[in-house]
């Protein structure tokens, strides 16, 4: 396994007795082809900033800020790292006595970011393709690990493994590493993080289309006036031909019923609730929707900040197969998402029930709504095509897992199906699972203490 190259870091004390280093690796774009060249990897350190009462040696320093190493995934895929300052989980982090590194996963954040502009780069259609599916979780696992070699390269034996922590898609990179490279980790920890492992896309769907649609009589049962105000909506926007959006795409009934991703979070129904009413004031007032809730509505839709979401989402459930866009695929087979095989005509015509909303599904209209996407329609669909996605799990090795994981499921999870996740906890050695009803795949930044507290009682309380 390679080294990085650590090209750059710099140093920064933040309030709250936080240093802060940024650190710049260099690695091999193709671990199997390193002539293809090297990628950039950017990452955020942080640990807490003591001025010692007299000035120590550079040989106690330096064991002084020999902590244990705590790696965050990011959950996505295609989202990068917030500051750590602006995390709620650092301080509890760091109060266990770890050092932390918040790690832009390749092409997210400022990890040699991939957009419709750097795409480009690569060449024709065929190339930007080979060149996205080098970001899956297989290829930020020997990342994972080229960085962890660099950084503990000086430390002494017992600290040269690290800790990892996987939120949501961070959890099944995390699985990923169980699989490959057990030997560099210490423990795990997931929360919303345990991945659908030996199922299809078409499985996954199935059963996230399921909650999805649980989470919709959730919304009307608290929303029960915005039966008729999405119906209204909706017809307002057809009648339309669609909502200018200020980057200039137009919104269309299919693309503004995807505003039920954010029904999985806590505080997503209501998220839902205000954009909806914000549009039925605005059409109430002024007949048209007003710039700022188109650009409310814009931020709550739009991938084209973070790519490799809508490109590369279905591809992490592949393995030795395409997608063929599974998620369309399943949700137009399904009575409560009949609008996916097209807009509804008028009000009248589907006035007998709510329009449900979907999740965090990804579908081929998306690329004709927004403009960053639309320039990657064709690669977009090239990926969606490919078979040859090599497995992402080691069932064998997964059986026989000694690296302890310490998992926070949450039964009412909209993104990652609660019984799937059952199914996977079975099959990973040492997994020992923190189950609740009453936290949201959000939970981390949300409930933040009470979740960390939880899961790190797994790894300190013993069995009773």
């Amino acid at each position: 396994m390679a080294f990085a190259r650590l090209v750059e870091s710099k140093s920064h004390l933040i309030p709250g007795k936080l240093k802060v280093s940024e650190l710049l690796f260099e690695v091999p774009r193709d671990y199997s082809n390193p002539e293809r060249g090297t990628l950039q990897l950017f990452g955020r350190s942080v640990s807490k900033y003591e001025k010692p009462a007299a000035a120590l040696s550079d040989d106690d320093s330096r064991k002084k800020s020999h902590k244990p190493w705590m790696l965050y995934l990011q959950g996505g895929p295609g989202i990068g790292c917030p500051p750590p300052q602006d995390f709620p989980m650092t301080k509890f982090i760091l109060d266990k006595g770890y050092q932390m590194l918040y790690l832009d996963q390749r092409g997210t954040g400022l990890s040699t970011p991939v957009s419709a502009g750097t795409l480009v780069l690569q060449g024709d259609v065929h190339r930007q393709a080979d060149y996205l599916k080098l970001f899956r979780a297989d290829s930020i696992v020997k990342d994972c690990e080229a960085v962890r070699k660099t950084l503990t390269e000086d430390y002494p034996s017992e600290l040269k493994k690290w800790s990892v922590f996987g939120q949501s898609y961070g959890g099944f990179v995390a699985l990923t590493y169980l699989s490959f490279a057990p030997h560099g980790l210490r423990e795990v920890f997931t929360t919303g993080g345990l991945p659908p492992i030996g199922q299809t896309p078409e499985q996954v769907y199935r059963a996230t289309f399921r909650k999805c649609a649980e989470r919709n009589k959730a919304y009307y049962k608290k929303y029960p006036e915005d039966i008729d105000a999405v119906h209204g909506l909706a017809f307002h926007i057809k009648s339309k031909g669609g909502l200018q959006l200020p980057s200039g795409g137009v919104l269309t009934v299919r693309g503004f019923l995807t505003l039920g991703r954010s029904f999985g979070a806590h505080g997503g129904l209501d998220a839902v609730h205000d954009l909806v009413f914000r549009m039925k004031r605005d059409i109430h007032q002024f007949q048209f929707i007003t710039r700022p809730t188109l650009s409310a509505l814009e931020r709550a839709l739009s991938f084209d900040d973070n790519v490799i979401y809508a490109v590369l989402h279905e591809s992490i459930y592949c393995e030795n197969e395409a997608s063929k866009w599974a998620a369309d695929r399943v949700g137009r087979s399904l009575r409560e998402f009949a609008w996916l095989s097209g807009a509804p005509q008028s009000a009248s015509s589907v006035s007998e029930a709510p329009l449900y909303f979907s999740g965090e599904m990804i579908f081929p209209f998306l690329f004709d709504i927004f403009p960053e996407l639309e320039k990657l329609a064709i690669v977009a669909d090239e990926i969606a095509k490919y078979s040859g996605w090599p497995e992402l799990y080691d069932l064998f090795q997964l059986a026989r897992n000694e690296v302890p994981l310490y998992a926070a499921t949450f039964i009412d999870d909209m993104y990652v199906d609660f019984g799937i996740a059952q199914q996977t906890a079975r099959l990973v050695k040492n997994c020992r699972q923190y189950i609740t009803n009453g936290m949201y795949h959000n939970a981390l930044r949300s409930k933040t203490d009470d979740l960390l507290k939880e899961i790190f009682a797994l790894r300190d309380d013993p069995i009773d």
